[in-house]
C-alpha cells in the first residue's frame, strides 16, 4: 500500500527518501498543524489515515506511511480519522501556486470539473489527453482524477450529512454521486460507517457568535472555512469592502465583525456565500472563518467552497511567505505588523477581469457607479433578493455587443472585446488555465495593456508572483523606501503578496480589535531529496 511521491520517483511511504519521510515523521510527532493538507500519514496497524496535527497517540515509524493526498490514502485502503477528520483541512497552497499540468489540474478537480464534464473535459481544458492527465497525476500524488474528485465527493457528503436534514439521497445527488449505492459504497470505504451512522457522529457546534442573514433567510449550508496558520481577515475584508458592487456584493457589520455577502453565478444556478470576518479555533497555528452558502443546487456545493476559498486565498501558507518577504529590510517591519495577509482572488474570473477593464475594480465612486451601472442594465436580477444583493453579474455574452452607456469611450471597445473574447472561449480564465498564455492573449487585445494583464492575471487567475506594472500606490511606496522600478527579484515567488503588503500599508482601512494574531515561533521546513 503506497503512493508515489514525485520528490524521490520512489513510493511516498517508509521506502522514500529518509530525511525528507524523517522530517515528516517530525512534524507529525510535533502534532505540526502548519502541515495539514500539505501531506496525510497513514497507520498500517490501525487502517486510518490523518492530518498531521491528530491529537491521537504518535504512531511508531515503522508503522508509518506518508501520502501526498486524502485520495491517495484512501486509495491504499485506510479510512480516514474520526477524530482529526482529514478531509477538514486547508488544501495544499502548492495547488495555488504550481503553474504546472498537475497544479493546473488540482484547481480544475477542485472546481469540480471532473463531476461536471469527466476526465475528457478535465484533460481538454488542459490541453492534454486524458492519458496523460492520468499519468502524470498517479505518478506525482499517487490518484488520478477520479479518485481525486472522488474523494472531494466524499467529503461534501460528509458536510452535508453533519449540516443539514436532507435526506440521505438528496445528499447523495447533490454530493455528486451518480447513484445512493455509490454514495452508500464510498461513504463506507472513506470513513468505515454508513450514512446514518456519520449523520449522528456529528461533531458538537457551538452556536455562531455573529448572525450570517436576515433572520428570515433560508437556512443554507453552514461550513468552517479552515486556513493554515494566522489570517488577518481585516485586511482581506478591507480589501473587499473598499471595491464591494452594490447589488453583486455587500459587507455589512462594525469592524472585527463585518460580514461578506455575494451572489454566485454557479453550474446549478444562483447561490449566495456569507462569510464572517470573525475567525475561531487557532489551535495549533490553524482556524477557519465560518461560512454559509444558499444554493439553488446543492450538487453546486463543492464548486461554491472553492470559489470563497479562492476569493479569500484561505489556502495559503502565510508562514512560508513571511519568512520569505520579512527578510528583505523593505518588507520586515510591513510583515511583521500584519502577519497572515492574503492576497484575496476571485469567486468569478469573468467577472473580476471585466470589472478590472472596465475602470469599475477600484474604491473609488466613478468604478462603483460604473460597475452597478452594468450590473442593472445587463445582470440577471435573482428570483427573490436578499438583503442588498439583488443581481448576478453580467455574463460576458451579455457584454460583447451591448452599448455600454456609462462606461468611458475609451473603455467601452476593450471591454467588448474582452467580453467577446471570454463569451467564446479565445482568452480562458478558468482555475486551470496557463496563467503565461492567458496574458499574453488578454494582450494581444485591444486597449488591454500589461498592467490590466497583471492585474487580472493576479487576482482572475490567483497568480502569487505579480507585480503590476506603473501602479501609483506601488511606485510611492518603492521611492519611498529608496527603490525604483520594479519590484526586487528577491521577492519572488511571492510578489503579489508583497504588492499586498505595501497596498495595505499605504491605504488603511477598517481594522478588527487587537488585529491579527501571530505565530509562535517558526515551522522547521521539509528536507525535501535532491531531484534524480
Amino acid at each position: 500500500m503506497t503512493s508515489q511521491d514525485s520528490r524521490t520517483g520512489a513510493p511516498g511511504d517508509r521506502t522514500g527518501a529518509t530525511g525528507y519521510a524523517d522530517s515528516r515523521y517530525e512534524a507529525v510527532a510535533s502534532r505540526d498543524a502548519r502541515f495539514d493538507g500539505m501531506f496525510f500519514f497513514a497507520v498500517a496497524t490501525t487502517g486510518i489515515y490523518c492530518r498531521p496535527s491528530c491529537p491521537a497517540t504518535t504512531p511508531k515509524r515503522e508503522n508509518v506511511t506518508f501520502h501526498r493526498t486524502a485520495a491517495a490514502a484512501q486509495g491504499a485502503g485506510y479510512r480516514a480519522c474520526r477524530r482529526c477528520r482529514p478531509d477538514a483541512v486547508p488544501g495544499s497552497a502548492e495547488w495555488n501556486a504550481r503553474a504546472d499540468l498537475v497544479g493546473r489540474a488540482m484547481r480544475l478537480i477542485g472546481d469540480g470539473v471532473v463531476d461536471r464534464e469527466g476526465v475528457t473535459g478535465l484533460a481538454d481544458r488542459l490541453g492534454y489527453s486524458a492519458r496523460q492527465v492520468q499519468r502524470q497525476l498517479n505518478a506525482e500524488l499517487g490518484a488520478g482524477p477520479l479518485a481525486l474528485a472522488r474523494a472531494q465527493r466524499g467529503h461534501a457528503a460528509r458536510v452535508l450529512l453533519q449540516t443539514t436534514t436532507l435526506q440521505t439521497a438528496e445528499i447523495a445527488f447533490a454530493a455528486g454521486f451518480a447513484s445512493v449505492r455509490q454514495f452508500n459504497d464510498t461513504i463506507r470505504a472513506i470513513y468505515a460507517a454508513t450514512p446514518t451512522e456519520l449523520r449522528a457522529a456529528r461533531p458538537g457546534r457551538t452556536a455562531h457568535a455573529v448572525r450570517l442573514a436576515p433572520a428570515d433567510a433560508p437556512a443554507g449550508v453552514p461550513l468552517r472555512l479552515a486556513h493554515r496558520g494566522a489570517c488577518d481577515a481585516a485586511q482581506v475584508f478591507d480589501f473587499l469592502q473598499a471595491g464591494a458592487l452594490p447589488g453583486v456584493e455587500e459587507i455589512t457589520g462594525p469592524p472585527g465583525r463585518r460580514i461578506y455577502r455575494r451572489t454566485l453565478r454557479l453550474p446549478g444556478g444562483p447561490g449566495i456565500a456569507e462569510v464572517a470576518e470573525a475567525g475561531g479555533g487557532r489551535d495549533g497555528g490553524t482556524g477557519w472563518l465560518e461560512c454559509r452558502l444558499r444554493l439553488s443546487c446543492l450538487r453546486d456545493l463543492t464548486t461554491a467552497t472553492h470559489r470563497i476559498r479562492r476569493l479569500l486565498d484561505l489556502d495559503a501558507d502565510p508562514l512560508a511567505v513571511a519568512e520569505h518577504l520579512g527578510a528583505d529590510p523593505v518588507l520586515a517591519p510591513l510583515v511583521a505588523a500584519r502577519p497572515g495577509l492574503r492576497a484575496p482572488g476571485t469567486a468569478d474570473p469573468h467577472e473580476t477581469a471585466l470589472r478590472i477593464v472596465a475602470g469599475a475594480d477600484g474604491p473609488g465612486p466613478d468604478g462603483k457607479s460604473r460597475a452597478t451601472g452594468l450590473v442593472l442594465a445587463y445582470g440577471e436580477p435573482l428570483t427573490q433578493p436578499s438583503g442588498g444583493l439583488s443581481h448576478l453579474f453580467p455574463e460576458p455574452a451579455a457584454l460583447a455587443d451591448a452599448a455600454l452607456g456609462g462606461i468611458p469611450a475609451g473603455r467601452r471597445e476593450p471591454l467588448r472585446a474582452l467580453a467577446a473574447a471570454l463569451a467564446d472561449g479565445t482568452v480562458p480564465l478558468d482555475p486551470g488555465a496557463d496563467r503565461a498564455e492567458a496574458e499574453r492573449l488578454l494582450l494581444a487585445l485591444p486597449g488591454t495593456g500589461p498592467s490590466t494583464a497583471a492585474r487580472i492575471r493576479m487576482r482572475a487567475l490567483g497568480d502569487p508572483d505579480v507585480w503590476p506594472p506603473g501602479d501609483p500606490v506601488l511606485a510611492a511606496a518603492l521611492r519611498g523606501a529608496g527603490a525604483t522600478g520594479a519590484a526586487p527579484l528577491s521577492w519572488r515567488p511571492w510578489r503579489s503578496y508583497a504588492a499586498h503588503h505595501l497596498w495595505a500599508a499605504r491605504t488603511p482601512g477598517p481594522t478588527a480589535p487587537g488585529g491579527p494574531r501571530e505565530y509562535s515561533g517558526k515551522r522547521k521546513a521539509l528536507v525535501r531529496p535532491a531531484s534524480r
